[in-house]
């Protein structure tokens, strides 16, 4: 668990107002001029840097170490907002995981990785695990607080759509509602569910990795153009995962050809 600093509302308090009107823009690459075998665009200082190797396995080495490394390393994360019903309906769930990613476009496939074991699934692994179904929901700027706020540690039952004040909206091929509020959701079919074990303390299962077939897209009309293929980015204005308890903003990107190789 990521300790929140005690004068976080002082240091909240002390910082710019956010941006609602910020512009996504497109700048030049660092190095517009670069061309094969020029390496690095930084003439060489990083090639100056020194590293230190870390073992994640040795012996008293925290695995909360691990954790606070690869959340602040591996980013940005892309999080994946996920509804999903009990098998008999009663209850509904709605959690955020930055452990996702798109892996495949035929079929659509994603991958999410929930923490702890089959056997003592929380909430989203249990009805998934369940029922088989689920909603992946992408976060924006629009509803950060609200997406956040599904992260409580509430009791199994209790409704994050009721804590958050986010809304449902209907599906056509699962139960689980999709978030009104997401610019794109998809319907989610169970693939496979993989355990993993503890290197740490054998026998432990840490962690349980999900593959889901996306089986319907739903994205707002203004945010699609008009051959249904590529989704706004000024509009999906997404929020992702950095380290401790930051997010990220997407307000400025670079565009780069993918090169053609050329035989000599």
């Amino acid at each position: 668990m990521l300790r929140v600093p005690a004068d976080f509302e002082k240091i909240q308090a002390s910082r710019p107002d956010f941006r609602r009107d910020a512009e996504v823009t497109y700048t030049k690459s660092p190095n517009p001029a670069w061309k094969q075998g020029d390496g690095a665009n930084d003439g060489g200082a990083c090639l100056e840097k020194d590293h230190i190797e870390i073992d994640p396995s040795e012996e008293g080495r925290p695995v909360a170490s691990n954790y606070k490394f690869l959340i602040s390393a591996m980013v940005p994360r892309p999080i994946a907002l996920i509804s999903t019903r009990s098998a008999d309906g009663k209850t509904t769930n709605l959690a955020p995981f930055s452990y996702s990613q798109v892996i495949n476009h035929d079929p659509p496939l994603f991958t999410v990785g929930v923490t702890g074991s089959i056997e003592k699934a929380k909430d989203t692994l249990k009805n998934l695990n369940d029922t088989g179904e689920c909603v992946i929901n992408i976060i924006s700027e629009h509803f950060l607080e609200a997406a956040n706020s599904t992260s409580i540690n509430a009791p199994y039952g209790v409704s994050e759509w009721e804590t958050s004040g986010l809304h449902q909206a209907p599906t056509t091929v699962v139960k689980p509602a999709r978030v009104k509020e997401s610019i794109v959701s998809i319907e989610g079919k169970l693939v496979e569910l993989k355990e993993f074990e503890s290197r740490v303390t054998p026998g432990k299962k840490t962690g349980v990795l999900a593959i889901i077939e996306g089986v319907r897209f739903w994205v707002r009309d203004d945010a699609i153009n008009e051959e249904r293929n590529l989704v706004d980015l000024k509009v999906l204005k997404p929020i992702s995962r950095l380290g401790g308890i930051s997010y990220g903003r997407t307000t400025e990107a670079i565009e780069i050809p993918r090169p053609e190789f050329e035989a000599s």
